[in-house]
């Protein structure tokens, strides 16, 4: 069984947490794992680090939701556990993109692709996606690029 290296830093850090008895980030762990165990059982297949970061970073967009709605109902506690939530799994993704290395990447894309219209804004984020997905909000992303083609 040969682990990816996400995934045995992932069940470190789960081990790390029982030994402090940090219920918080066991749980936020936990979750995150049990996703993959369930992904790897469905699928019959070990998860390599890139699906595991797809699968971390559809849990921080689920969080970033769950975080609005919580705003709109006017629940602070909520919003606080999502967002420590959304910085325990940050923990494990890769570094985030600075606002200058995005704009180069999209205007990488927009140069190969030789985008023009919003017609080609699918070209532009197939280019862009495998470059950011985990490390840049897709939504802004894709406010960027529709600014850009507009």
């Amino acid at each position: 069984m040969s682990d990816s290296p996400l995934k045995q830093q992932l069940t470190e850090a789960m081990k790390d947490a029982m030994r402090a008895k940090d219920k918080p980030r066991l749980g936020t762990i936990r979750l995150a794992l049990s996703d993959i165990k369930r992904i790897e059982v469905d699928e019959r297949i070990e998860l390599d680090d890139a699906r595991i970061i797809d699968i971390l970073d559809k849990m921080v967009k689920q969080r970033r939701e769950s975080i609005r709605q919580f705003e709109s109902a006017q629940r602070a506690d909520l919003v606080t556990q999502e967002q420590y939530e959304i910085n325990v799994i940050q923990e494990f993704m890769p570094a985030a993109l600075s606002p200058d290395e995005l704009a180069t990447i999209i205007k990488t894309a927009f140069d190969e692709s030789g985008a023009e219209t919003m017609k080609d804004m699918g070209k532009v984020m197939n280019l862009v996606r495998p470059q950011v997905v985990g490390r840049a909000d897709m939504a802004e992303v894709s406010k960027q690029i529709k600014a850009l083609l507009a």
